[in-house]
């Protein structure tokens, strides 16, 4: 059993709390990835899990076995570094295997373990190369058998990808995938690309500030973010926010800002009724807001018109941005679109997929 916990932990570099009384559970084999922006704390979370940083308080478990004081070598956990790592002076199988012969391990089994990473890895014909003969994806793979040939209970990535191209990022999270699910074993990741998240996680903590900020699924974080933070920080583009106020008019209910208006559909009424002449923050996805010349009406939606600023086509669709005043809407919209800069268009906007926020807490309602 692979299961990681960490109790109330807390990291400080000074006066600076870089880690914030997290607690967190890693089940057995899940595939976890930490995301946020540089500077969250998600890589000295990973560090202290790996033994590579001292806690400031709290208590890190590993299988049930309390590890807060015990040494990396003994954690029986292997990492794979941004910047791979690897001996340049060394080969492809001596870099892989160097770890085992440190601990002594016999000749023939290093070999055999070696074999069996260079083979799942797709580098069994580059054992005997350098590094630096190598591409970013290869080195990057060696990193990865390095890891894999220690037979760990979990591995631990620390934005692995984030010096490969786009393409080789795309084929290096399938691969990733392929590597959990053949070698069943826990995985903690951290990045700050949430589609790396997405994509990979069972599940994804969003960490701000040294705190977590949210811990689901990739369609919860999605659909129901907590607050304003986690709203902005998934999604791209990313969320609009206006400041509104909520008013009622006889039995309709709708948000007011300051170029527009837009009705609550029925639907949601019971939810946002007890917000009622209260200012708070309206969130709208881009990908809720269509053109309207394209959309047959749906049920819960209301008509906004707009002045189009930029239109930026993105193959899979069209994001378009106008101004609403003093604030800036961007949406995503089929590439059939006919918007141009500077021409008017009636957009659709999805009201039974809004989001309300509380303006002083930034909670969702």
């Amino acid at each position: 059993m692979a299961e990681i916990e960490l109790v109330n932990v807390v990291k400080r570099f000074g006066n600076v709390t870089a880690v914030d009384r997290v607690n967190l559970v890693i089940k057995d084999r899940e595939f976890l990835v930490l995301l946020g922006p540089s500077g969250c704390g998600k890589t000295t979370v990973l560090r202290m899990i790996a033994g590579l940083e001292l806690l400031t308080e709290g208590d890190i478990f590993i299988g049930g076995q309390r590890v807060t004081y015990t040494p990396p070598r003994d954690r029986n956990i292997a990492m794979v570094f941004q910047n791979y790592a690897l001996y340049p002076h060394m080969s492809v199988y001596q870099n892989m295997s160097f770890g085992l012969k440190l601990r002594k391990t016999p000749k023939d089994e290093i070999d055999r373990r070696v074999k069996f990473a260079g083979k799942i890895l797709g580098i069994e014909d580059l054992l005997e190369r350098k590094p630096k003969q190598l591409s970013g994806g290869q080195r990057q793979r060696v990193a990865m058998g390095r890891a894999i040939v220690r037979q760990p209970e979990a591995f631990l990535f620390d934005e692995p990808l984030s010096n490969l191209d786009a393409k080789l990022r795309v084929q290096m999270r399938e691969e990733l995938l392929r590597l959990h699910e053949r070698l069943e074993r826990t995985i903690v990741y951290v990045t700050h690309d949430q589609i790396e998240a997405m994509t990979l996680a069972d599940q994804i903590v969003i960490m701000n500030e040294g705190r977590i900020m949210q811990i689901g699924s990739a369609m919860e974080v999605y659909d129901n973010p907590k607050n304003i933070f986690v709203a902005g920080f998934v999604g791209s583009p990313a969320m609009n926010f206006f400041d509104v106020s909520v008013c009622l008019e006889g039995s309709s209910l709708y948000v007011k800002g300051e170029k527009f208006k837009l009705t609550i559909p029925e639907s949601s009424q019971s939810r946002y009724l007890k917000l009622k002449d209260q200012k708070v923050i309206l969130g709208i996805r881009p990908e809720a807001i269509f053109d309207k010349a394209l959309t047959s009406s749906l049920p819960g939606g209301d008509t906004l018109k707009v002045t189009i600023d930029i239109v930026e086509p993105v193959g899979l669709g069209v994001i378009l941005t106008a101004s609403l005043g003093s604030d800036q809407l961007r949406a995503f919209v089929d590439p059939k679109t006919k918007a141009r800069p500077h021409k008017e268009i009636e957009l659709f906007v999805a009201m039974d997929r809004i989001h309300l926020f509380d303006k002083v807490k930034g909670e969702r309602f």
